[in-house]
């Protein structure tokens, strides 16, 4: 007797990393990279789609966009580096966007949201949040902590984690 076989929605999981040059301090960014390699690693073993935006510079950058996790995101992961502004709400703003028309897309596609951010930004209005489940990992660190990524977590309604804090994602 034949089964069909059943499948489960695919998992789109949208990963913006903040590399601005504010990253680079206390090794913020470098202890990042080994969390990414770890959430490409899961994301390869669970089938996942992902999509990839660095904010650094003038303007936020798409390294990739719903492809399946493969073992070349570790060659992205080893050249990434720091520097410039922090153009972090615009990334978040043409995610909320792209999220919005891949849903229309893929309808029963489940999308996640993972922001990671050190919070030093200047001043911004209140964030929208994107529709889709999120977690944000302050990477934050040194002796002034100014707190940002708390206000940004709670305004996006996403989940709030200190890269410093021992639990999965």
């Amino acid at each position: 007797m034949f089964q069909l076989r059943t499948r489960s929605p695919h998992e789109l999981w949208l990963v913006i990393v903040d590399a601005s040059a504010s990253t680079r301090r206390h090794q913020a960014l470098s202890d990042a990279k080994g969390l990414l390699a770890q959430l490409f690693d899961d994301a390869y073993r669970q089938r996942a789609r992902l999509a990839l935006m660095t904010a650094s510079g003038a303007m936020p950058k798409w390294q990739v966009q719903g492809l399946k996790a493969s073992s070349g995101l570790g060659y992205w992961l080893d050249g990434l580096g720091a520097g410039g502004g922090t153009p972090l709400l615009a990334a978040l703003e043409e995610a909320g966007h792209w999220l919005a028309a891949r849903q229309k897309r893929f309808p029963s596609e489940q999308q996640r949201l993972l922001v990671v951010t050190d919070g030093r930004l200047k001043d911004w209005s209140t964030l929208k949040p994107l529709d889709c489940p999120a977690l944000l990992i302050d990477i934050e660190r040194g002796p002034i902590r100014l707190g940002r990524s708390k206000v940004l977590a709670a305004q996006l309604q996403s989940e709030y984690q200190h890269i410093d804090e021992p639990r999965p994602l």
